[in-house]
C-alpha cells in the first residue's frame, strides 16, 4: 500500500493578537503581551480541525513533523504515524525571548511549553526538503508563509491552513477543514492541478496603525482547488462612493438606541466617517446612539460591554459587518474580535452584513464564508443572509463553511 507523505507544521503563536487587538503575533514580546491581555492560542486547534478531516485515512498517511507544539502533539494525538524531524532544543525554551513566545497550555494536571520562532520554522523545513514528502501541511499566517517560501525547494507542493491574523497569501485554504479536504482529495488520488500562487505579507507594525501595506515575497506551489482554496486578498478600498453613500444611509436611518459593534474594513469605515466618528480600519469599535464608545475593542472588553447592554437593556445589541478583501470572508479574517461567544450573544437574527453589489459579484456566485473557529455555530449561521447593498436596497446571498 502507498504511503502519502504528509509534512506537517505548526506556528504555535499565528493569530494569538487578534482577539485582543494588536492585529498580529509578529514582533519582539506580542505575544507575551496578547497573552497578559487575555488573548488564547488557537492554531493547534485549527490544525487539529483540518487533520481530523484526515482521520479515515490515517493508515494511509505518513506525517513528518516538528516536536511539541509545533506538529507532533497534535498529530500525535489523533493516533496518526508521526515522524518528528525537528527536535526543539527544550534547555532553550524555558524563560526564552522568543519572536515567537514562550507558550502554555494547561490542561489536566500539566503544562505543555512550546517555542516556536521563525528560525525553528526554517530549520524544519530545511530538514523537509530531504524527506520527498508528498505535500506540507502548515499552520500559521503570512509571517509563517514567509519563513516557508524562504528556504522550501521546489520539490513539493504546499498548502497553508489559516491561523494567523492577515492571510494575504494566496497559499491558504479558506479554512481549516477546507485545508483538511484537499489533502484528502490528494489522498485518494484524486486530479488535482498545481498551481503557482503569490506569497504576500503586510508591514504589521504600519498594520497596527491601520495602513495596509502589502508586498509579494515569492511563490510556491499549491495544490488548486477553487472551492476551498482562496484568491490573493484585494488590498484597495471601494472606489463607488456613491453607493458607499447609500449603504450609509441606509444603516445610519435604522440605528436604534441599542448597542452598535462596527467590524473591520472600508466599507463599516464608510459608515463612521459619515457619522463622523472616529473609525478603526482594522479593528472593531463601539458605537451607542450614533456616537463611539470605544474605538480598538479587544475579545474580552468587548464581551463585556455586550453583557453590561444586555444586562441593562430587553434589546440586542447590533453587529455591522463586510465582507474582507476579495475573499468572501465574514468571519475568521481580520475580525478575531468577534470570538464565538461574542457572535452568539449578540444573534445571527442581529447581524447586518453591508457589501456592494460590485465585491458581490465578484465572488463569482461564491457564498460568503464563515470560518468562526466553532464547527457547530458556523453550521448554525450558515444559510442565506441579507445584504445591504444601498439605500433600501438589499440581496439575499448564501453564507457556509466549506466542508
Amino acid at each position: 500500500m502507498n504511503t502519502f507523505k504528509l509534512g506537517f507544521v505548526i506556528n504555535p503563536i499565528a493569530g494569538v493578537g487578534g482577539s485582543v487587538a494588536l492585529k498580529g503575533s509578529d514582533g519582539n514580546n506580542t505575544a507575551q503581551k496578547a497573552v497578559a491581555l487575555g488573548a488564547e492560542f488557537k492554531a493547534n486547534q485549527r490544525a487539529k480541525t483540518a487533520l481530523e478531516v484526515l482521520l479515515p485515512y490515517k493508515d494511509k498517511i505518513t506525517i513528518y513533523t516538528a516536536s511539541g507544539l509545533m506538529g507532533e502533539q497534535c498529530a500525535t494525538d489523533l493516533g496518526f504515524n508521526v515522524k518528528v524531524i525537528y527536535q526543539l532544543d527544550r534547555a532553550d525554551i524555558d524563560g526564552a525571548d522568543i519572536g515567537g513566545a514562550s507558550i502554555e497550555r494547561t490542561g489536566s494536571d500539566e503544562t505543555a511549553i512550546a517555542q516556536s520562532s521563525p528560525t525553528d520554522t526554517i530549520n524544519f523545513v530545511e530538514r523537509l526538503n530531504t524527506e520527498q514528502v508528498d505535500l506540507l501541511l502548515f499552520a500559521g499566517g503570512d509571517g509563517t508563509a514567509r519563513d516557508i517560501c524562504s528556504t522550501a525547494l521546489e520539490s513539493f507542493p504546499v498548502l497553508g491552513i489559516p491561523a494567523g491574523c492577515k492571510i494575504h497569501s494566496g497559499v491558504y485554504a479558506v479554512t481549516p477543514k477546507a485545508a483538511g479536504r484537499v489533502v484528502e482529495m490528494l489522498v485518494t488520488n484524486q486530479l488535482v492541478t498545481l498551481t503557482d500562487a503569490d506569497v504576500m505579507d503586510i508591514d504589521e507594525s504600519l498594520f497596527r496603525e491601520g495602513v495596509v501595506k502589502a508586498k509579494r515575497y515569492g511563490e510556491m506551489q499549491i495544490p488548486c482547488e477553487l472551492r476551498y482554496v482562496q484568491a490573493v486578498k484585494s488590498g484597495g478600498k471601494e472606489t463607488d462612493e456613491l453607493v458607499l453613500q447609500d449603504i450609509a444611509a441606509d444603516i445610519i436611518e435604522n440605528m436604534e438606541d441599542e448597542l452598535y459593534v462596527m467590524g473591520s474594513g472600508s466599507t463599516t469605515a464608510f459608515i463612521m466617517d459619515e457619522l463622523g466618528e472616529t473609525n478603526t480600519l482594522l479593528g472593531v469599535d463601539v458605537l451607542h446612539e450614533q456616537a463611539v464608545v470605544a474605538n480598538d475593542v479587544t475579545e474580552p472588553q468587548l464581551w463585556q460591554m455586550i453583557q453590561q447592554a444586555k444586562a441593562e437593556s430587553d434589546d440586542a445589541p447590533k453587529l455591522v459587518i463586510t465582507l474582507i478583501g476579495g475573499q468572501g470572508h465574514i468571519f475568521g479574517r481580520g475580525n478575531q474580535q468577534l470570538s464565538p461567544r461574542i457572535i452568539k450573544a449578540i444573534g445571527k437574527e442581529n447581524i447586518i452584513i453591508v457589501a456592494t453589489k460590485t465585491k458581490l459579484a465578484g465572488l463569482n456566485n461564491r457564498p460568503l464564508i464563515i470560518d468562526t473557529g466553532d464547527t457547530e455555530l458556523d453550521q448554525a449561521l450558515s444559510g442565506y443572509f441579507p445584504v445591504t447593498t444601498g439605500y433600501k436596497d438589499q440581496v439575499l446571498y448564501p453564507a457556509s463553511s466549506p466542508l
